[in-house]
């Protein structure tokens, strides 16, 4: 298999630690932060500009490509790498998630989820082993395993039959994923209780996939909890593999996923604030529909370095908000996801120089949390 994964070294008084994940299509230092491009694109972004903020890793959807254009069309192009001009790694979802989040538009059983699409309404149905199926024909560096994942808050007994579940799903992918090429992670669930999460690992981990994410969290539940849970699930969690929290991308949730012990994360959070005209910046939020920068001609964030940021003001990029220009969700787009990427390089180098608390005391403060 070309996958790969180096764990660099681990801080020494927190769980954070540095690594390096080695696939087909380049390499990557953890942790990472990956831009979502759902549909083989990151939204209001171009591959170069994905280039431009150093992006190594990005993650596409299962679910959405099978529905649209499909995934036999993008076997026949080549793989989702030709097919949407991306050279460095990508991450592909089993698509669990976005089918459970159709509530009425689905029925769950052993077998797999018979569904309807939200575009036209016509029904599907995907198993376990067609969702490898459909990821094998992505193409994607790392895929994931199909998994049943629950909502926030829910009862102890729908949570216990959804681990079963993921369980016996878990094997059925791993005995039909087929390339090895491609790294298949297994998936954590076990909602907020802790029992259910141990024994939801304790499966998981048997199965010995060559990486482990962390399903189920970032569902809506308070902060707090999510960190708890983190704390409690990441330390039986295998040292010489990467884990992957899905679904997570504001600052102070990477900074405490990190110091819980994480190396990857995704969210669409960076792209989808930007289309509403908010911009992550070093000094907290800034709302760029607000008045407050009609006349502000100073940088988005004087200490990031991307292009709008080294070429744009404040006042300006207001102005495009509120003009409805597709110029603004571009340029707050490439500014939000440089930052979160930058955020990560700084993260990466405070755990080198052993002064990762620190950094987190300085960042929450700076950022307002």
């Amino acid at each position: 298999m070309s996958f790969k994964f180096e764990l660099i070294k681990q801080c020494p008084t927190t769980g954070a630690r540095l690594g390096k994940i080695h696939t087909p299509h380049g390499s990557f230092e953890t942790p990472v932060f990956m831009p979502v491009g759902t549909q083989a694109t990151v939204k209001a972004m171009t591959p170069k500009g994905l280039e431009e903020v150093n992006a190594q890793i990005i993650l596409s959807n299962t679910y959405h490509l099978y529905l649209r254009p499909g995934h036999e069309l993008i076997k026949q192009a080549g793989g989702l790498h030709k097919f949407m001009n991306w050279g460095r790694s990508i991450l592909t979802d089993s698509g669990g998630f976005q089918v459970f989040s159709l509530n009425e538009l689905r029925k769950v059983t052993d077998e797999g989820v018979h569904f309807r699409s939200h575009l036209d309404g016509s029904k599907h149905f995907i198993s376990p082993e067609k969702a490898i199926e459909i990821q094998n024909a992505l193409g994607a560096d790392i895929i994931m395993a199909f998994d049943e994942c629950v909502p926030y808050p829910c009862e102890y007994e729908t949570v216990e039959k959804a681990v079963e579940r993921t369980t016996l799903w878990a094997k059925r992918c791993k005995n039909a994923h087929e390339r090895d090429d491609q790294a298949l992670f297994g998936i954590i669930q076990g909602g907020l209780y802790k029992d259910l999460r141990i024994k939801s690992a304790e499966q998981i981990l048997e199965l010995d996939f060559p990486g482990y994410a962390i399903g189920g969290l970032s569902v809506g539940e308070p902060k707090p909890l999510m960190y708890d849970m983190l704390e409690h699930l990441v330390p039986v969690m295998p040292k010489e593999k990467p884990r992957y929290l899905m679904g997570v991308g504001s600052p102070d949730c990477l900074i405490e996923g990190v110091i819980k012990g994480v190396d990857m994360f995704d969210c669409v959070l960076p792209t989808r604030v930007a289309r509403n005209g908010l911009a992550m910046t070093g000094r907290g939020k800034v709302m760029l529909r607000n008045a407050d920068y009609r006349d502000d001609f100073e940088p988005l964030d004087p200490e990031c370095d991307c292009y709008t940021c080294m070429n744009f003001s404040r006042a300006y990029l207001r102005h495009l908000v509120k003009a409805g220009e597709i110029l603004a969700a571009m340029l707050i787009t490439h500014h939000n996801i440089r930052f979160l990427i930058k955020l990560m390089e700084n993260i990466r180098e405070a755990i080198k120089n052993d002064s990762i608390v620190r950094f987190r005391e300085r960042m929450l403060e700076k950022y307002g949390c």
